[in-house]
């Protein structure tokens, strides 16, 4: 009996969950209850306290026969079936710590009170017991009381024969003692089984999960659910020990190899599946072996990778993408070095393997510029540009080295000037214009170029693109006269250039006498063109010829009157001594003049004494007033916005008198743009994309509207964003769900007689180029759309329909100026006129040449678009009209007005002729021409199946045709932009019908080809507004912000957290992640948004001074950002501060058009 007591006693050190001073009396009535048939308690429930522990004891051990064959003895001591139960532990330890810890853990209904006599006690004792604990704890000793008993608030076990009230139930606030034990609490833990136990066969389970042996074997006298002691003190997975081990480079990792797969005979026939029975086929044969499972650490994953690429570009020693990657992979390799020296050594690597590569590869540009950026990050300033001007010698003809070479340039404060990089522009723009003319002329030597070399094209867009560059940095350092002259002369040279056989300095001389001259330029009124107004010049001379020669003639002969002879001193003999009389009062003259202009600034002078400002002290000395320099940068900044446009030396009425000018005459004078200034920058264009490129870059960049006419991937869209100031109209809009926060911050709000001014001068000089670009519907509407915003009355017709029937009236089958027109009108709410200007377009097509009636697919599309889109009129009226004019457009050529819905056989013929054009264009598509009429018919034929079929079939239709074109084709073209842009608005309009998966596939499919696109960004925006969290559209702004950075992304990703009311640390965390990359560190409007954060939003003057400096060291070129210091950190900056400012910025030679002593005499006059 006293054996058999022993044996209870030891049994129930099992479950320990009552204390010891309960007495042997409740331990062994405890004991007789566990033993008996009666059921056992609530608590008692779960089949861990149920099941027989020798069933699992064998599981175990059969699993783990192989890996522990180290200890066969005592493996077959835990695996016999003659042992009933595990051996347990000491008794002694278990109750030692029950005492003291159970009233944490145990909450059993016959220990309450005693457990609250405990919990006084311990108050007293607490410090001394934490400490007593935690060493414990910290040793390891009786680590297995908290798996004891259930909380209290989770009232059955998960396997419990009692329904519990609740199936589940949420733990909300979390378990702390997780953190306290290291370990989950056992009874948490789930149980769980393979669903497929051939697959997990499959695996080496032991090498898949093969640690270290004290932590994973579990031990043969514990019980089977709880976890090791040695792990639970070690530490989980995410302690700080596992943390640093994931850092050690020699950290064995596994890698899972995938066995390769033979290609069978016959495979065309049919498509073998790998499904489980291969899977398990290969099980059977052997086929997933243990060499498939590799275990390596970094320093052989490392080792094996150097090896890989080297074979690789031994193999394949042209591959420019193999020696991109082998560089990226050093950096990689740096990332885990700790040491700097380790990191340089590996940037020498790096440099070594760039410099092998353009050795083999002197002609590859990707190569070049990334061992460039190479040595940026290794080499000083002087010697960087050393590196870049040798490189340049060798490829003066790239555009793209250019572009990089100015960035590089540009950014380098220390170094920086405007008149130093006018140079740097002028040899750009000189030696592309010289790779563009010396590849013409070897290319067409003896023939006439009836279109024009692709490389040549490019060259010369990629000019064009340069030339946009220069005309922005003049207008962003200040020079806002400059910048518009540089368009003009360009415009002038390229576009409106006489017909004459004239060489290139020939040209250059023409062209100084018509820009000398009193002739208007492009955008000013009444002009006519370089080469009408050479021609006008020529007449005017050669009329002038014949009157001196007929006036010449009537003087020969005849008596013209009576003249009085002059007398003989007064003859024009020049004596030596009338010559020095001549000398000496020029010379008087000349000497009072200048006594008159030291008299004047004596004079000035002694006025600035007597206001209190000393000349001699040097300039912004003595004023102490930030109030000064506020109401000086208004005033610049005044000046900036209404002095723009450039002045005439002759025909504008400056002042040409000796004498002194005033203040306007002299900044008059200083706003003329002689012929020197521009003649350096000046180059012809020879093919029809590169000047069409020039006029849409010159409409954007003052403001007009421009239709689609370009990809957002090209290489003048990138650099466009990347140099933004202040936000266009086209961000702005799409922005649009995201609120306007980021438009408030920066205050694009433009003087209105500033944008009036402007969008003449846009609408005189898109009038002037159709003589160059007849019938061209792109300047068509921008020319429409700047008369609009250049007219300020306000009345019920349309502001452009004067412009435009002046237009019509001289050309009236231009089709496409009908339809641009209609738009205009039905976008101003007048859709009856619209529908008048369509119909009179569309019943025309019939008598017009076979060239214009191709654009009829166009007509079509626009006026079905402007139907659905009226929402003043009948709305039900709408939909037939719509439908009406797509039959006619599928059915054939003749186009009648709408009198009643299409019927059935008409909708069938129209459904058969779509059917018939998308053949046509599918062939047209297979030879490469995707133009906007082939656009124009898809998006047709699909709103036809959407308004007759239905959604469904109209988006299959939009489908069906990017399906025919490859990913790389689509990323140039703006046509498939555009006609993704439109499939994923067909898809927006029909999201309750369609499927969230196929939406978000659709955006994400369309921003891995467009990763700059506005119009997707929008979409991304509008399909998480309906159907994600903000968590998930953060993850994925930050998913693109990391894997293709733009401008782009990052303005919609603060323009969304602003407008949630994000966070403080994660907006600073977007903008710090932005300007840390080394091409966004030079975009103006990051930096300029920042400030503007730190200022109106976060309220932090000292974090935005810290920001503005760091914005005019990365960005010295950009003058409104300068002003931005003055006008928004005039209170944490000092007067001192902003006077040193304003030298600095004379320093860097920005253009300042308002002295500070102008500010001073202004506020004495006032007082």
């Amino acid at each position: 009996m006293e054996k058999e007591a022993a044996a209870t006693n030891e049994n129930t050190s099992l479950f320990p969950l009552f204390a010891a001073s309960t007495g042997t009396q409740q331990i062994s009535s405890t004991t007789a209850a566990t033993t008996t048939t009666v059921s056992p308690p609530e608590w008692l429930c779960n089949t861990s306290f149920t099941t027989n522990l020798s069933v699992i004891n064998d599981t175990v051990s059969s699993l783990q026969k192989d890996h522990a064959r180290t200890e066969s003895d005592q493996e077959e001591d835990d695996s016999s079936p003659q042992r009933p139960q595990l051996k347990p532990p000491p008794s002694s330890a278990s109750y030692e710590l029950l005492e003291e810890e159970d009233e944490v853990y145990s909450h059993s209904d016959s220990d309450v009170d005693s457990g609250s006599e405990r919990k006084t006690k311990k108050r007293k004792e607490k410090p001394y017991k934490k400490k007593k604990n935690r060493r414990k704890r910290s040793r390891g000793e009786d680590a297995d009381v908290h798996v004891g008993s259930r909380k209290s608030n989770v009232r059955a076990w998960a396997d419990s024969h009692t329904k519990p009230a609740k199936d589940y139930y949420f733990d909300s606030h979390g378990d702390a003692d997780n953190l306290v034990y290291g370990s989950l609490y056992r009874m948490d833990v789930p149980r769980y089984k393979p669903y497929n136990h051939t697959k997990l066969s499959a695996m080496d389970f032991h090498g898949l999960y093969r640690f270290n042996r004290r932590s994973t074997m579990f031990d043969r006298d514990d019980d089977i659910d709880a976890l090791d002691v040695k792990l639970k003190s070690n530490g989980r997975y995410w302690s700080g020990k596992y943390a640093a081990l994931e850092f050690q480079k020699n950290l064995k990792r596994l890698r899972l190899v995938a066995p390769k797969q033979h290609v069978l005979d016959g495979s065309d026939d049919y498509i073998p599946f790998s499904d489980t029975k291969l899977s398990q086929e290969g099980v059977d044969r052997g086929s997933i072996s243990k060499a498939s499972l590799v275990e390596e650490s970094w320093e052989d994953e490392v080792l094996r990778k150097s090896r890989e690429f080297n074979q690789l570009t031994r193999e394949n020693p042209h591959d420019e993408k193999v020696w991109l990657d082998f560089a990226e992979f050093q950096d990689r390799v740096a990332k885990m070095q700790p040491q700097k020296g380790a990191r340089l050594q590996m940037l020498e690597k790096k440099i070594s393997i760039l410099e092998k590569a353009v050795e083999l590869n002197p002609d590859n540009e990707e190569l070049l510029l990334c061992l460039l950026k190479a040595y940026q990050s290794r080499d000083s300033t002087d010697m960087l540009i050393g590196r870049w001007e040798k490189v340049l010698m060798g490829h003066s003809g790239s555009s793209k080295l250019w572009k990089e070479y100015l960035h590089v340039v540009q950014g380098e404060f220390s170094r920086f000037k405007v008149s130093d990089m006018r140079k740097i522009y002028a040899h750009a723009i000189q030696a592309l214009s010289t790779a563009c003319s010396k590849q013409f002329r070897q290319v067409y030597q003896n023939a006439k170029a009836s279109s024009l070399d692709p490389a040549i094209v490019q060259l010369e867009l990629g000019l064009v693109d340069v030339f946009l560059s220069l005309c922005r940095f003049e207008w962003q350092a200040g020079y806002q006269e400059l910048a518009t002259a540089l368009f003009q002369a360009e415009i002038e040279f390229s576009l409106f250039c006489p017909s004459l056989l004239l060489s290139e300095h020939s040209k250059l001389r023409l062209f100084e006498h018509f820009w000398n001259g009193n002739g208007p330029r492009v955008g000013e009124e009444g002009a006519v063109g370089w080469s009408s107004w050479l021609e006008k010049e020529e007449e005017t001379r050669q009329k002038t010829l014949k009157e001196e020669e007929t006036l010449h003639d009537d003087e020969r002969g005849g008596w013209t009157g009576w003249s009085e002879p002059l007398p003989k001193f007064t003859k024009t003999d020049k004596s030596p001594a009338n010559a020095t009389d001549d000398n000496v009062a020029s010379e008087e003259l000349q000497d009072e003049f200048e006594n008159e202009e030291i008299k004047q600034e004596d004079d000035t002078e002694a006025l600035l004494k007597q206001l209190g400002i000393d000349v001699d002290t040097g300039p912004n000395s003595d004023i102490k007033d930030t109030s000064t320099w506020i109401r000086w940068s208004e005033e610049e900044s005044l000046r900036d916005c209404k002095q723009w446009m450039p002045v005439h030396g002759e025909s504008d009425g400056i002042s040409q008198s000796v004498g002194t000018p005033d203040r306007e005459d002299d900044e008059q004078f200083l706003r003329v743009i002689l012929f020197e200034d521009v003649s350096e920058y000046l180059f012809s264009l020879r093919s029809e994309e590169a000047r069409l490129s020039l006029i849409c870059q010159f409409i954007e960049f003052f403001g007009g509207d421009v239709s689609k006419w370009i990809c957002t991937n090209s290489s003048s869209c990138t650099e466009k964003i990347l140099s933004m100031e202040v936000l266009p109209n086209s961000i702005v809009r799409n922005l649009s769900l995201t609120g306007n926060g980021l438009v408030f911050l920066l205050g694009n709000t433009s003087d209105h007689s500033k944008q009036t001014d402007v969008m003449k001068f846009l609408r005189n000089a898109i009038l002037l180029c159709f003589t160059a670009f007849p019938r061209n519907h792109i300047l068509e509407e921008a020319a429409l759309v700047a008369e609009e915003l250049s007219v300020t009355r306000m009345d019920s017709s349309t502001p452009c329909r004067a412009l435009a029937k002046y237009l019509l009236k001289s050309d009236r089958q231009d089709l496409l100026l009908c339809g641009v027109y209609a738009q205009r009108e039905a976008a101003s709410g007048n859709i009856d006129h619209a529908r008048r200007v369509f119909d009179m377009a569309l019943s025309s097509i019939d008598g017009l040449p076979l060239h214009l009636q191709s654009n009829a697919p166009l007509l079509y599309f626009w006026y079905a678009e402007a139907e659905l889109a009226n929402s003043y009129g009948n709305t039900q009226e709408s939909s037939p009209r719509a439908l009406h004019i797509l039959s006619c457009l599928g059915t054939g050529p003749k186009y009648y007005p709408f009198e009643h819905k299409p019927s059935g056989l008409q909708l069938l013929r129209a459904h058969q002729g779509f059917k018939e054009k998308m053949r046509t264009v599918q062939s047209a598509w297979v030879r490469g021409v995707v133009d906007d009429q082939s656009i124009a018919l898809i998006c047709s034929a699909a709103l036809f199946e959407e308004l007759t079929t239905g959604w469904a079939a109209g988006i299959g239709v939009v489908d069906e045709a990017l399906t025919m074109v490859l990913p790389e084709r689509r990323r140039h073209s703006y046509q498939l932009e555009f006609l993704l842009n439109y499939y994923m608005r067909m898809l927006l309009r029909h999201h309750k019908q369609s499927s969230s998966s196929k939406l978000w596939e659709s955006i994400s499919q369309g921003l891995q080809v467009y990763p700059c696109s506005p119009e997707l960004f929008r979409a991304l925006v509008e399909i998480s507004h309906r159907y994600a969290t903000p968590n998930k559209l953060r993850w994925m702004f930050d998913d693109y912000c990391y894997k293709k950075p733009s401008v782009i992304v990052w303005i919609f990703a603060l323009s969304f957290e602003m407008s949630r009311g994000g966070s403080h640390h994660r907006i600073h965390g977007l903008f710090e992640r932005a300007l840390a990359n080394e091409s966004l560190r030079k975009s103006v409007i990051l930096w300029r948004t920042y400030i503007a954060y730190e200022i109106d939003i976060a309220c932090n003057p000292s974090a935005a001074r810290r920001i503005f400096f760091r914005a005019i060291h990365a960005c010295p070129w950009s003058k409104k950002l300068w002003l931005d210091g003055f006008l928004k950190l005039n209170s944490v900056l000092s007067a001192k501060e902003l006077s040193d400012l304003q030298e600095v910025m004379r320093d860097k030679e920005l253009n300042l058009r308002t002295d500070i002593y102008e500010i001073l005499l202004q506020d004495e006059l006032v007082s």
